[in-house]
């Protein structure tokens, strides 16, 4: 009997970056060929103590490396390529594909993260946005967009069942006299079904216009060239065509640059390398010649608009800076956005920075920053260019998601043609009709802890938050093996639960609480079992703490026999 062929079908899967801001990547499955786009992280939530970061998980594609025929890169930001390094090297090293910027900074990542894994890449750079590629039964094609890195790129991927068209990271910037403002009406001759998938942190911005290059660089330049002092800008290090125009204006007026921070400093030398920017040794000099030059003369970018504890301007601000101080007179830039979810971090960093000087310039106050990202307006008009046949937003917290579909509505797409997807949700598309399939591939979270990764679990984490809510209490008893009996008065040992030396009363009691546990739970002479003991002392002893704190500290019992 003939064996009946099963017809493929297009699967559009995202392991991340549909309930978060970062952890980027889509899977998109057709019969036995597989195509990735992005490979982020995702930065640690305030109760994930001890997180380096989080990246997605790739437990679906477990036997099926050998499927994947390509990983695109949109661009280079850590939410699209930071897990590169790991997930690659998991997968056997597939084919990557992105433009020089982008690739530059994946290899600068392999290299730091092992230095012979940059010999396993196989690359595939996108020339021109005219190259076409094919992997399997994916077409692959690409589109310029703006964003706020060089060498965004958008992908078009097209299947038998349909075509996908997705931006990656993207914003539409208004008219330019100084280039050609990009337009996606190209987009809808594509073969139907057209599928946008869409990223959507724009969907609540409600500004009616969004501020060009061009207005922005007019402002930084005036506050750059009326300064008294010296002039502090905290950018994004990937802002590189922002730094390098700095640097050149800097240059017309006789002032000097110092770079500090290092993903700042290397990828200004990746973009000089490539060409992409220009610097000069009269203009730039290193942070530790800044006190060699009249205050008015000196512009610092450095990182840290973000508030990250051990960037550059969280250490400028606790005076723990090597050469940098603050003065009133100085001026301060943040020409950068707030990443959602590091709002409160950002205040308090803006507060330090108020408190030190009297030039503090933002965007609340002034266009000194250009976002990467849309507005509700620029959304609206990417889908009436368009003219998809199915909507998917993309790329951002599921708030953010439904506000893009409501959107989409509002411009004529059916609601049963727009979709908002979970992370680990499967999208099919066959015979050109879409539906969610009732299965979820696992996205649970792996963590990256140092060297460790997916070693941190839900149990380490919980246990952690433990210990950074109510604390630690450790218990150190010496029991003789055959009488059963404690010897001497335990030890306790308390870690961010209570003061010892003001709970005297507290800690009598608990020795005496342990040494009963003890005796109920050993006899003489008989066999001891340990582990029924440090049980009993940890469940016996948290009752204890809580009847009299009300708090539940980790209990730690340590047992010495003798």
């Amino acid at each position: 009997m003939q064996k009946k062929f099963k017809q493929p079908t297009l699967k559009i899967i995202p392991l991340g970056g549909m309930e978060e801001v970062g952890r980027n990547m889509t899977v998109f499955e057709y019969g036995e060929d597989i195509v990735i786009l992005d490979m982020g992280i995702q930065f640690p939530e305030e109760d994930m103590p001890g997180i380096d970061f989080i990246i997605p998980n790739i437990s679906y594609l477990k036997g099926k490396e050998k499927n994947i025929r390509g990983v695109i890169f949109s661009h280079g930001h850590l939410d699209h390529i930071g897990a590169a390094p790991l997930l690659l090297k998991k997968l056997g090293y597939p084919t990557i594909i992105g433009r020089d910027l982008t690739l530059a900074l994946i290899e600068k990542r392999m290299q730091e993260y092992a230095k012979d894994s940059i010999k396993q890449l196989k690359i595939i750079k996108i020339k021109s946005v005219n190259d076409r590629l094919t992997l399997g039964r994916f077409r692959i094609g690409f589109f310029n967009v703006e964003h706020s890195i060089m060498d965004a790129v958008g992908v078009v991927i097209n299947t038998p069942d349909g075509t996908i068209i997705h931006p990656g990271d993207w914003t539409m910037e208004k008219k330019s006299d100084t280039h050609q403002v990009i337009s996606y009406n190209h987009l809808a001759s594509l073969p139907r079904p057209k599928i946008l998938m869409l990223e959507s942190l724009g969907s609540t911005n409600i500004s009616r216009e969004l501020v060009s290059e061009k207005e922005m660089y007019a402002n930084l330049q005036r506050l750059i060239n009326q300064a008294q002092g010296k002039v502090i800008v905290g950018t994004f290090s990937s802002q590189v065509k922002r730094i390098g125009d700095i640097i050149e204006y800097a240059k017309t007026i006789g002032k000097k640059v110092a770079l500090d921070g290092y993903s700042m400093k290397m990828n200004v030398e990746i973009a000089r390398e490539l060409g992409y920017i220009k610097t000069n040794k009269e203009t730039l000099i290193s942070v530790n010649e800044t006190n060699k030059y009249p205050e008015n003369k000196i512009i610092i970018i450095c990182t840290g608009a973000q508030g990250e504890g051990n960037a550059v301007l969280s250490r400028i601000i606790a005076g723990e800076h090597k050469f940098i101080r603050i003065k009133k007179s100085d001026t301060i830039i943040f020409s950068s956005s707030v990443i959602p979810g590091n709002e409160r971090t950002i205040q308090k960093l803006k507060d330090g920075l108020y408190r030190k000087c009297d030039n503090v310039v933002h965007n609340d106050i002034m266009d000194v920053h250009v976002s990467g990202h849309s507005n509700t307006e620029s959304i609206k008009e990417i889908i009436r260019q368009i003219r998809p046949d199915y909507f998917l937003p993309v790329y951002a917290n599921h708030y953010f998601l439904k506000e893009a579909a409501k959107l989409a509505e509002q411009v004529g797409i059916p609601k049963e043609k727009i979709f908002v997807l979970d992370n680990g949700s499967i999208l099919e598309f066959q015979n050109k009709r879409a539906k969610i399939l009732n299965k979820k591939v696992d996205t649970n979270y792996v963590f990256v802890d140092g060297l460790g990764v997916g070693d941190i679990g839900h149990v380490v984490l919980r246990d952690r938050q433990t210990m950074a809510e109510d604390g630690m209490f450790v218990i150190i008893a010496t029991i003789d093996r055959q009488s059963g009996k404690i010897k001497n008065s335990p030890d306790i040992i308390s870690r961010g639960f209570i003061y010892m030396k003001e709970s005297k009363q507290l800690l009598a009691e608990a020795r005496k609480k342990v040494k009963d546990i003890v005796e109920h739970t050993t006899a003489p002479g008989a066999s001891i079992d340990w582990v029924y003991v440090k049980d009993s002392l940890r469940d016996k002893m948290g009752q204890f703490l809580y009847s009299k704190t009300r708090r539940r500290p980790m209990i730690l019992p340590v047992i010495i026999e003798v």
